[in-house]
């Protein structure tokens, strides 16, 4: 349905994205994982139509949206990244405004914007002003905005960020409502690994503005195929005992949230007598240790050298 074709963006002298290759088929939920500063957002901008790219091409069926913007346009919905309303209104009269910028007509608008109030959950509180609302609500309404003109393909930039477990599930719940339900096409970004897991059929991994890994969850999960994930639970977690972990020969990868410390091994590398002897050395006490299929995180982690939210 959407493709990106040997896309690069430069800015003086920094390449911000370097010859992504993407695409999107109709009808599935596609996520774009990367840290901050992969290049994730810029290359949203190009294929929204919102800034050129230097070069590379962007083709919505056979085609070139660089030079018929306005095809793409008419069925691409936008969630950013930063809520875009207007505070002094309430949320009818937010979805009104927008709804006249895509020129829908008086009485169509009035059904979509019932239809899209029950969606995001928000009739309720139609007349209220957006300054009084929750950042959960807030994005809700950030999400009706983009829904209103019907469209085929949404764009969702962490559109969970920021806000409170229930509307962020409520959130999730309404993207894949609106995927298995209308068939939209949806692309999105997220800093929570969970939500792409639950959300996605496919997942492109980027960094350093270059797609790095690409494929379903499984073919993603399978670059660590051949290694174990050891999750090891401290009571306190002590820079001395990760030195002493660094020391071990044979593990590849060593992550650290307290009070967990996470290390990816080959699985024939047999290494828990070295984990309890550097615990020991450094007066650790281990709570717990389980060994694991390596998760979505842990390749991630693997590829890219960074947790998902540096």
């Amino acid at each position: 349905m959407l493709e990106v074709v040997n896309l690069s963006k430069h800015f003086k002298n920094k390449k911000a994205v370097n010859s992504v290759n993407l695409y999107l088929e109709k009808g599935e939920t596609v996520g774009l994982l990367g840290p901050n500063g992969a290049g994730k957002s810029t290359t949203i901008s190009m294929i929204s139509s919102l800034i050129r790219p230097t070069e590379g091409d962007i083709r919505l069926g056979n085609n070139s949206i660089l030079k018929t913007p306005q095809k793409l346009r008419k069925i691409l919905g936008v969630v950013p990244q930063e809520v875009a309303l207007y505070m002094e209104l309430t949320a009818r009269e937010n979805l009104e405004f927008f709804g006249a910028i895509h020129q829908i007509p008086k009485q169509e608008l009035r059904k979509r914007i019932e239809e899209v109030l029950e969606i995001i959950g928000l009739k309720d509180r139609e007349k209220e002003l957006v300054k009084t609302f929750s950042g959960g609500m807030k994005r809700r309404l950030n999400i009706g905005a983009a829904l209103l003109h019907n469209p085929e393909i949404v764009i969702m930039d962490e559109p969970t960020v920021g806000i409170d477990p229930q509307s962020r599930n409520y959130i999730l719940e309404t993207v894949k409502r609106l995927n298995k339900e209308k068939k939209m096409t949806v692309l999105y970004t997220s800093h929570y690994m969970e939500e792409v897991e639950y959300l996605c059929d496919r997942i492109y991994i980027m960094d350093s503005g270059r797609i790095i890994a690409s494929g379903t969850k499984e073919d993603i999960k399978s670059i660590l195929s051949q290694e174990q994930s050891i999750l090891i639970k401290v009571e306190m977690l002590k820079g001395t005992f990760l030195e002493a972990l660094e020391q071990i020969p044979g593990i590849k990868n060593i992550s650290a949230k307290e009070p967990y410390v996470t290390i990816i091994v080959p699985k024939q590398v047999h290494i828990l007598k070295d984990i309890f002897k550097a615990a020991e050395e450094t007066e650790t006490n281990i709570v717990s240790v389980n060994i694991e299929t390596p998760t979505l995180e842990d390749v991630f982690l693997h590829l890219t050298g960074r947790q998902l939210r540096d």
